[in-house]
């Protein structure tokens, strides 16, 4: 493609390039780029790309695109912001494939990879076609998983999928949307069809600094979309949706909505309620427990309206619909007289709905095993370990991804939380040991939830992935 097809609709403050110049890929990474590449140098929070511009024209780079001159006499496009230009560039390479498909989004602190799941369900029986998920667990095509490295990728990376998508024949796209994705422009001029706000509560500090700023990063979302679909119940609700310039669809289960849940039942394998509107009542029963779900499964009542799934039709397929990986998933433990969850609480919010969830239908102990994320938000581990001892009968405070921190340390900081605990606890720093010692002290009717990992099957230590599945860890210690 000629670089001058790769800049439609991108301001050019200055050029030295040929903009005739024949491009064959695109490349933001310098240690990837190969010859007759367009290197984009983004300036980052961990590294600046500029610095690598050398590099890259040494990798055989044809012309780079920046916001600062180069030295070193290489060709370049000087853009005001690379990051939104990186996201358009993907959009011309690829042929605009998010138009050709009906796109929704999905942000929030907790609920997004559930929702997600639950809506390609319900689009694909509905409508029977072929739906494309971007999200935490995993990207799929269909039923085509592929691997998934974040939320959500790099806006070259995101354009490519949405090609991949489009060529395998889907019609809909459902994607989990971080708010950092929205602020470093990574979804920079997809249009949605529907936005879905979940919830907003701590997380991502240590990026965003304050809630205010968190709130306003997913509130990007409701500026490029059709109709927001969003959480009334929410306190940021009101902050995040003032500016938005979407059509607005609220639901809740206490304020006043467009959907309202009433006659809430929970119970320990599912939740059921009805779904009301101004114009009709449908009872509503999923199979996934947890009071959590009651907001998770009105999401996706509401935006499968918008996309023209009648309330009834989406009422039978969420029926039928098994278990997210990761979310509140029962762990087999034949033979025992105690149940096993794995989720991925790994915020205060999501550590207290699962724990609290929990209480609601356990016959014995709710015991929690949780850690805290290194190299993230440490105001958190506190909150963390106070909401454990508040909820909890019995905590067992453990490692989650350490990352480059040493764990002991961050133990430390969620202990700091449960100084006036009224619950019994232990400190493990080795989560497979932690867990293994959980098991060796359930009681009959305790319900021991593994809280943070969730999906993943890896601990990382330093900048180390190691292979851990805590499904294995528990299938081995009750084979021994």
């Amino acid at each position: 493609m000629k670089l001058k097809e790769l800049l439609s609709g991108i301001p050019v403050l200055s050029a030295t390039a040929d903009m005739e110049t024949e491009i064959t890929n695109v490349s933001y990474n310098s240690r990837e780029t190969r010859p007759g590449d367009l290197f984009v140098a983004m300036t980052g929070f961990a590294t600046d790309g500029h610095k690598f511009i050398g590099k890259a024209r040494e990798a055989g780079a044809a012309a780079v695109l920046c916001e600062q001159t180069p030295e070193d006499g290489i060709p370049y496009v000087r853009v005001e912001n690379s990051r939104r230009a990186l996201a358009v560039i993907g959009a011309n390479f690829f042929g605009h494939p998010a138009a050709d498909m009906v796109m929704t989004a999905v942000t929030g602190t907790n609920g997004k990879t559930t929702t997600t799941y639950l809506l390609k369900a319900v689009l694909e029986q509905a409508k029977g076609t072929k739906v494309g998920l971007i999200g935490t667990n995993q990207n799929m095509i269909g039923d085509q998983v592929l691997p998934t490295e974040r939320t959500t990728p790099e806006s070259f990376e995101v354009q490519k999928l949405f090609a991949e998508m489009r060529s395998a024949g889907c019609t809909h796209v459902v994607m989990e949307v971080s708010s950092h994705a929205l602020y470093l422009d990574r979804v920079y001029g997809v249009h949605y069809e529907v936005g879905i706000f979940t919830n907003l509560t701590q997380d991502h500090l240590d990026f965003h600094r304050t809630m205010e700023a968190y709130c306003d990063a997913k509130a990007i979302l409701f500026r490029n979309c059709g109709v927001g679909v969003y959480n009334a119940d929410d306190p940021w609700a009101e902050r995040l949706m003032q500016g938005a310039t979407c059509r607005k669809f609220s639901y809740a289960r206490a304020a006043d909505a467009d959907l309202r849940a009433e006659n809430i039942d929970l119970s320990s394998d599912h939740v059921a309620f009805d779904a009301v509107t101004k114009d009709e009542r449908v009872k509503i029963r999923v199979g996934i427990p947890g009071g959590f779900m009651v907001y998770n499964t009105l999401d996706v009542l509401g935006a499968a309206m918008q996309l023209g799934v009648p309330l009834s039709e989406s009422a039978s397929i969420l029926a039928k619909v098994p278990h997210v990986r990761g979310r509140v998933e029962v762990v087999p433990t034949p033979g025992k007289d105690y149940t096993i969850l794995i989720d991925y609480a790994h915020s205060p919010d999501g550590l207290s709905n699962v724990l609290s969830s929990v209480k609601e239908f356990s016959r014995g102990r709710t015991v929690a095993v949780f850690g805290c994320g290194g190299d993230r938000d440490k105001t958190k581990r506190p909150k963390m370990g106070k909401i454990a001892s508040d909820i909890a009968d019995f905590a067992v405070v453990t490692s989650d991804n350490p990352r480059t921190e040493v764990p002991g340390d961050i133990i430390q900081d969620i202990l700091a939380g449960m100084e006036d605990a009224k619950i019994p606890y232990v400190v493990m720093e080795d989560r497979v040991e932690a867990i293994h010692w959980a098991m060796d002290h359930a009681e009959s009717g305790d319900v021991i939830v593994l809280c943070g990992k969730g999906h993943e099957t890896y601990q990382v230590v330093g900048t180390v992935k190691h292979h851990m599945d805590e499904r294995e860890i528990v299938a081995d210690w009750l084979r021994q």
